[in-house]
């Protein structure tokens, strides 16, 4: 299933993906299904029983003409999550040529992680496809992309092992990681040059854990107003979906919506020469196979 948040009135609503027809989207609109009616987003989806989750299932799988479905337009589309309880973990240099790109453009030479090595991103970095990423230059005039798999956590899950740990995954998502490149190097932590608003575009769905069967097989690619400028497979993880999970959920409970992004490939704009920052006007696309595609603009912030 592919399943989304969407803004209806004044209130989110959940749906499951019928069909992407571009500027309009066709889905079934969760309120359908009496126990998950109420669900806002879909880390709440993730929480949902295994019960009501199948009989959305059964639903989704009627025959032709038997399931009610309405459009909408892309335009309300929401990040699947929109306002995560907690905030998004990530993992940097969890590609190596990421890495070495990095350091043959600093002049140094990193050591191969021997652990992940986390950071987070606060919820109100969170904005869904179509929303702009602001940048401020008084604050920031080094913006970079970073296109990444996102899991999102179904069940709670503690002191796993790497061989069960994917057992607790819900879903896949996309995430752009933009970050201030100049704040990043500034602080001696990574969360301030990865912690501003608008800083984590996330969508345009989820697609759930039984759609993908091997995540670790899936094409990524990230455009600059149609320029490519990443593309690789996540089978160039260093660290595995299994051993990222297991790793963070030693002595800390990881809960259901729970959102983990997992790196970055290689072709990053400040690995260019010259660099290549974001620029108000930009569009950023991503894409992950199998999933779908992330789309956001670049605007100056005006308060």
């Amino acid at each position: 299933m592919k399943l989304l948040c969407f803004q209806d009135g004044q209130s989110p609503r959940c749906a499951a993906l019928i069909a992407d027809l571009g500027d309009t989207l066709e889905i079934f609109d969760l309120r359908h299904i009496a126990a998950l009616a109420e669900a806002r987003d879909i880390g709440e989806l993730a929480a949902a029983p295994a019960e009501a989750l199948a009989a959305l299932r059964a639903r989704l799988n009627a025959p032709d003409g038997a399931l009610r479905t309405r459009r909408i337009a892309r335009s309300q589309l929401l990040a699947p999550i929109p306002r995560p309880a907690r905030n998004v973990f990530c993992v940097g240099r969890n590609y190596l040529e990421h890495v070495r790109e990095g350091d043959l453009k600093r002049g140094i030479q990193t050591p191969i992680p021997q652990h992940p090595q986390y950071f987070t991103k606060p919820p109100s970095t969170v904005v869904g496809d179509g929303g702009a990423i602001e940048i401020e230059p008084s604050v920031s005039d080094k913006i970079d992309y970073e296109v990444e798999l996102a899991v999102v956590i179904g069940t709670a899950v503690r002191n796993a092992s790497a061989e069960s740990a994917t057992a607790s995954v819900f879903g896949y998502t996309i995430i752009n990681d933009v970050t201030a490149r100049d704040l990043q190097r500034r602080h001696d932590q990574w969360f301030k040059g990865k912690g501003l608003d608008t800083f984590c575009p996330m969508g345009p769905w989820v697609v759930t854990q039984d759609e993908i069967a091997d995540p670790h097989s899936l094409g990524l690619q990230l455009w600059v107003n149609g320029d490519l400028r990443q593309s690789d497979t996540t089978a160039h993880m260093h660290f595995k979906l299994g051993q990222i999970i297991a790793d963070l959920s030693q002595g800390m409970t990881l809960l259901p919506g729970d959102v983990i992004a997992t790196g970055t490939p290689p072709g990053v704009g400040y690995a260019m020469t010259p660099p290549q920052f974001l620029r108000a006007g930009d569009v950023v696309t991503c894409e992950i196979e199998r999933i779908g595609r992330l789309s956001n603009p670049v605007r100056l912030r005006r308060d």
